[in-house]
């Protein structure tokens, strides 16, 4: 696939050099963005100019903008993004993207936070985070959404993979095609081409699972699964699997045991404690990194 980053800068001794980003004006952040065009932008400085107003105003007096997308390029600004609930085709189960100071975007936070200090005390492994779960109807997709969207809102390059290959929900999630995708490019009928960016998350990416194929289990024992997530965490700074349930399918086995870590979610009131052992012996099995438990009460 070869995912390629730009390379760091780098100094005389030959070790990275950190450059502060120069803040870009909220002008140049929607004309980038494809909301204005660079005359409509000329035309909103010229009345800033003359009526002494802000720029965001100004835009919206003349109604070349909402505030919504003044909202968006101030999110942009502050390299905080987020949503307006009905704005946008991302499903409100995407509460990171529309709530993002609210209780559960606090929760998803603090589980990124203990993931990144299990990521920096084993450096040795990659940072792939598989999300899994014993028994379907647990939140593991809910959870694996929101939790790319925290680390992509914290300026962390994130990519989701849908690797669910028999009842895949990311593209529904995030309203993305998903003709091409993960099944596609284990066959080596596609590239990074099938990556999709999610609009007004600039550092979100998403892989869908692709073409439904007829042996999902197979798919995912081939060597490409292994290279695709060697590249991707290059590619990336943090990369979420979405995967099947522990107990129907041992495609979850294949993805935990290939991945650099796993986090178990349980349900309340719906997960037994006989479904958790028999996952947390499955997953022992196969040799995955299991790091910790999500209780979804949603």
């Amino acid at each position: 696939m070869d995912m390629k980053m730009p390379d760091a800068a780098l100094a005389r001794s030959g070790k990275p050099v950190i450059k502060p980003r120069a803040t870009r004006s909220i002008g140049e952040i929607l004309v980038d963005a494809g909301f204005l065009t660079t005359d409509a932008a000329a035309t909103i400085a010229q009345a800033q100019r003359e009526r002494g107003l802000r720029f965001g105003d100004a835009a919206v007096e003349l109604k070349l903008l909402t505030m919504a997308d003044i909202e968006f390029a101030l999110a942009r600004q502050f390299e905080y993004p987020y949503l307006d609930l009905g704005d946008s085709a991302v499903r409100p189960d995407v509460v990171s993207a529309f709530r993002p100071f609210g209780p559960f975007a606090e929760q998803m936070r603090s589980l990124r936070t203990r993931l990144t200090m299990q990521m920096s005390a084993q450096p040795d492994h990659p940072p792939t985070v598989s999300i899994l779960s014993a028994c379907a109807g647990e939140g593991r997709s809910f959870i694996a959404a929101n939790l790319a969207v925290a680390f992509s809102q914290l300026g962390e390059r994130t990519l989701l993979i849908d690797a669910d290959l028999r009842k895949p929900s990311q593209h529904l999630l995030f309203n993305v095609p998903t003709n091409m995708g993960l099944s596609n490019l284990l066959l080596g009928r596609a590239g990074p081409e099938c990556i999709t960016k999610v609009p007004h998350f600039f550092d979100l990416s998403v892989l869908t699972a692709g073409s439904t194929p007829p042996n999902p289990q197979e798919l995912l024992t081939r060597a490409r699964l292994t290279t695709l997530l060697s590249e991707a965490s290059v590619a990336f700074d943090i990369v979420i699997i979405d995967t099947p349930p522990v107990s129907k399918f041992a495609d979850a086995q294949i993805l935990a045991s290939r991945s650099g870590f796993g986090v178990l979610v349980t349900r309340a009131r719906k997960t037994e404690a006989k479904q958790l052992d028999r996952a947390h012996a499955a997953l022992r099995e196969c040799g995955a990194n299991l790091v910790g438990t999500v209780l979804n009460d949603g």
